[in-house]
């Protein structure tokens, strides 16, 4: 052998696949891969407003996702802001 790598002396002839698993070899912490039906333009929707936000649409998808089980964590908008306003004004 003459020291260079070559085809010959950095491949086997065989490889012992047997106890080999699919899949990634690492496995996502804290993230499952699932399978949704959403409407075309639903879709469409997360993704333009991804492409303005720079950032991912499955991102998003998971930001309303989660905004949704968990109100009290959603950013206030002006909407929202205008509509505890007038809860609290009309209670006053």
């Amino acid at each position: 052998m003459n020291g260079k790598l070559t085809r010959n002396n950095t491949m086997k002839t065989t490889y012992d696949f047997s106890k080999g698993k699919r899949g990634a070899v690492l496995p996502a912490t804290g993230k499952t891969r699932i399978t949704i039906h959403l409407d075309n333009d639903v879709l469409e929707a997360f993704r333009l407003q991804a492409a303005a936000q720079g950032k991912g649409y499955q991102t998003l998808i998971n930001e309303a996702l989660r905004h949704a089980i968990m109100p009290e964590t959603a950013t206030i908008t002006i909407e929202s802001l205008r509509q505890v306003l007038r809860e609290e004004l009309r209670a006053a």
